[in-house]
């Protein structure tokens, strides 16, 4: 049974320091939720709080459905948890891992077993079950932690950073199995992490903190096409901030004028690399010039660091044949349907 989770005006402090502002949160029955911000920005102690490992200051409420779990600690709130450490047990075999939760709570034996090779198999790693967690490489190790919290068949799974100790291509590995995994059991599911491709690759929705408040939460595509503000629009992928002015329904950035309804005055512009392409001339609507100050080969791509008027920097995204030298004048056309325009805060 999986259901709906509700923080209402959890705060949490730590002596004098405040570290999560009153916040608010409902999470549907069934839904994966990444919170994803910067170090320090709450989302850990969020998790905590959902957890039951912290108590929400005063005034805080956790609720699982109808069922108020703010002062209930974590082995009575029926939560799974994978750690970033995995916090696996060195003395067990993967299979005592696995079925160590079941084990405490009662479980008979040949229950027990049945479930620990269920989700071995589940988790791929069926072969391993008599092994020492200290002969597992660090992915074998993410499977067990995942297999031994879904094993207890939890209410609500918790993750924390669950794949940062993992290199580059293993953790898009298991990105990938994660998703199949979490889409297929259907689990209330909250992820923490500061990655944004995970974020995007994982939640039905993202929240998005900062400075211990929430600073948007919506599906990966408004976060990413419709940020809220200048710091959600800077802190998800790469954005080049410029500033520009509204005046009759003509936008001017950077030398360009296009097209753009909306009042007068000044804006932020933020343009992201897939929102200026390289074009033969300069003339026309939403066109500037610029010289290319650097050029990285991406493999899939080539990123332009471009210098504008005054000397302001863009960084675009060209074809992975495209490699003007630095110190060339480009002509550049900008995307109107990929700006992103802020109103001045």
């Amino acid at each position: 049974m999986t259901v709906p989770v509700r923080l209402d005006a959890c705060a949490k402090h730590y002596g004098a320091t405040r570290v999560l502002e009153p916040i608010d949160l409902e999470i549907t029955a069934g839904e994966t939720i990444v919170l994803l911000g910067p170090s320090g920005c709450g989302k850990t102690t969020t998790l905590r709080l959902i957890a039951g490992l912290e108590t929400p200051d005063a005034g805080g409420r956790v609720r699982f459905g109808e069922r108020d779990v703010t002062h209930l600690p974590i082995e009575r709130r029926n939560v799974g948890m994978v750690f970033q450490s995995y916090a696996l047990f060195p003395n067990m075999t993967v299979a005592e891992n696995v079925g160590y939760g079941l084990k405490i709570r009662g479980v008979p034996a040949p229950e027990r077993r049945r479930r620990v090779s269920e989700m071995l198999e589940m988790m791929r790693i069926g072969d391993l079950a008599g092994r020492a967690i200290g002969q597992l490489s660090g992915g074998q190790r993410q499977r067990v932690a995942l297999a031994r919290a879904i094993a207890v068949e939890p209410e609500v799974l918790l993750l924390d950073e669950p794949l940062t100790a993992l290199d580059a291509k293993l953790r898009e590995a298991l990105r990938v199995e994660i998703d199949r995994l979490l889409r297929g059991l259907g689990i209330t599911t909250v992820y923490v992490t500061h990655d944004q491709a995970e974020a995007m690759a994982l939640g039905d929705r993202i929240v998005v903190m900062s400075k211990g408040r929430i600073a948007q939460i919506g599906r990966p595509r408004d976060i990413w096409f419709a940020p809220a503000d200048r710091f959600v629009a800077e802190f998800i992928g790469t954005t080049s901030p410029l500033p520009g002015e509204i005046a009759g329904g003509v936008l001017t950035v950077a030398g360009a004028a296009l097209a753009w309804p909306g009042a007068d005055g000044p804006v932020d512009v933020a343009i992201r690399p897939d929102a200026a392409t390289l074009v033969s001339d300069a003339a026309g609507p939403g066109r500037l010039t610029a010289t290319v100050q650097a050029a990285q080969f991406l493999g899939d791509r080539t990123r332009l660091a471009v210098a504008l008027a005054g000397d302001r920097l863009l960084t675009i995204d060209v074809g992975a044949r495209e490699a003007p030298e630095p110190g060339t004048a480009v002509a550049l056309a900008l995307d109107p349907a990929a700006l992103i325009v802020l109103a001045r805060s």
